[in-house]
């Protein structure tokens, strides 16, 4: 018990140092480098947390804590946070379960004002549950349900001035207040509800404390779900039933920039780039697509970047994929340029002051001039990409799916170093990266699955790399 106190009140210093990660990969250029560190510069594997959860989704920094979510067999969800400290005496501080989380958590969470904001399910699920959670102890702050068919909130949400916007599939795009709740009907203070949590799950505790002494086999720990549910305040939704939004939004300038795909089996959804008003959810312009852009658009200055494929986050549809990267005005829409790429791009985009790097389902990682498109170089790391590049400094860092992670030079595509999760001796964790490497504080995070037959029941791991 003194542990757990202990545990406790050294996490409000873990989460409050910096809070770089409001949106999808820390910043609108999605870079995955929230603070402008260079990373490693030699791949030391500093410690590795092994686990039997698949990590889809990109980790996400919170000063001393790494917050990471996944699900096991069954599609059993987590999100849990870990310690950074690679002599920390408990990697894994807080994490939470079914039945608290019901459906798998495939998106990276946003982190604003101490509070993780996420959702679950995923394409084969309908309906979806927006969870906010204390980042300190996981306890519950609100929750709101959404229901449908192709619902989903597999894209991460963005925090903009205490409003939360995040892509639903085909519940399009919705808008929550951060911290207005209603709680039976009206609404409420959200202090004097946390207030009302608080107390309830004392009570629940007290009564926990009770049943044992009277019956210590009959007694059931409590879980969060027996506790009042606060649902925020929805200020608008866009788009439902009419586009099918899988990608994280980006938030600027009072614009809230939205990718929909087009669903070819349930034939459904809008293939198109929108701009959207962020206090209304006006539609602002729209520009149609040619390929799904499944990792959403990234921005630099006044230019949006975006890349589409012909597949999705299929391991068995990677023969003949195509990819394609556009760019496109801020203000209108248009396009500026556009490149035709012979692999797959699922993911978004890392773009530095004048380049755009992605990884493809062909192996190649490829950067781009800003300016017009032009190809800077090309990478060859023989073997395909799901996951989204990092950029910081001057090296781009980029995970396969053979799990080896690649430093390559921002401006000349040179390699730099290379690491085998699978045969690193410190690591011996093979498996896929879906969800990309960060750079955070000079260390890098990455996080396995194993989706695929060559790994199956294989442990997973999450592996921070830096300097000793």
């Amino acid at each position: 018990m003194l542990l757990r106190l202990s545990l406790l009140l050294l996490l409000p210093g873990l989460v409050s140092a910096g809070e770089p990660w409001t949106t999808y990969r820390g910043n609108p250029q999605r870079t995955g480098n929230g603070d402008g560190k260079a990373g490693p510069a030699r791949p030391n594997v500093l410690w590795v947390h092994r686990s039997s959860d698949h990590f889809i989704a990109s980790p996400v920094p919170a000063g001393q804590g790494l917050f990471v979510s996944g699900f096991s067999g069954f599609n059993v969800p987590s999100v849990s946070l870990l310690a950074l400290d690679g002599q920390a005496p408990k990697r894994v501080l807080w994490s939470k379960a079914p039945p608290v989380l019901k459906l798998p958590t495939v998106s990276s969470p946003a982190l604003s004002e101490g509070k993780l904001i996420f959702g679950d399910g995923m394409h084969q699920t309908d309906g979806a549950i927006l969870r906010c959670l204390r980042a300190d102890n996981g306890r519950l702050v609100w929750s709101l349900p959404l229901p449908g068919e192709l619902v989903h909130l597999e894209g991460g949400p963005t925090v903009e001035r205490g409003k939360v916007y995040l892509g639903a599939g085909s519940g399009g795009v919705l808008c929550v207040d951060l911290n207005r709740v209603t709680l039976d009907g009206k609404e409420q203070d959200l202090p004097a509800i946390q207030k009302l949590l608080d107390q309830k799950w004392e009570a629940l505790l007290r009564q926990y404390e009770k049943d044992k002494k009277a019956d210590p086999e009959l007694a059931i720990p409590p879980t969060e779900d027996r506790l009042p549910q606060p649902a925020p305040v929805v200020l608008w939704k866009q788009g439902e039933k009419k586009w099918h939004v899988d990608a994280p939004v980006v938030v600027l300038d009072n614009r809230v920039l939205v990718c929909s795909a087009f669903l070819d089996k349930e034939k459904m959804g809008d293939r198109a780039l929108f701009s959207l008003e962020a206090s209304t959810g006006k539609v602002q312009w729209r520009t149609p697509l040619a390929l799904n852009p499944w990792g959403g658009a990234s921005v630099q200055g006044k230019l949006i970047v975006v890349a589409g494929s012909s597949v999705g986050y299929d391991l068995g549809a990677l023969k003949g994929a195509r990819g394609e990267i556009g760019a496109y005005e801020l203000e209108t829409g248009k396009q500026k340029w556009k490149k035709a790429v012979p692999g797959g791009i699922v993911s978004s985009l890392a773009l530095s002051s004048d380049a755009a790097v992605c990884t493809a389902t062909d192996g190649k990682v490829r950067a781009f001039e800003l300016a017009d498109g032009e190809r800077r170089w090309i990478y060859d790391a023989r073997a395909p990409f799901f996951a989204p590049p990092a950029i910081a400094g001057d090296v781009v860092y980029a995970a396969d799916l053979k799990g080896v992670l690649h430093a390559i030079g921002l401006k000349d595509g040179k390699p730099l170093w290379k690491l085998d999760l699978a045969a690193d001796r410190t690591v011996q964790a093979p498996g896929q990266v879906y969800g990309g490497p960060i750079v955070q504080g000079g260390r890098l995070y990455v996080a396995t699955c194993n989706l695929g037959p060559e790994f199956r029941g294989k442990p997973t791991a999450v592996v921070c790399i830096g300097e000793r």
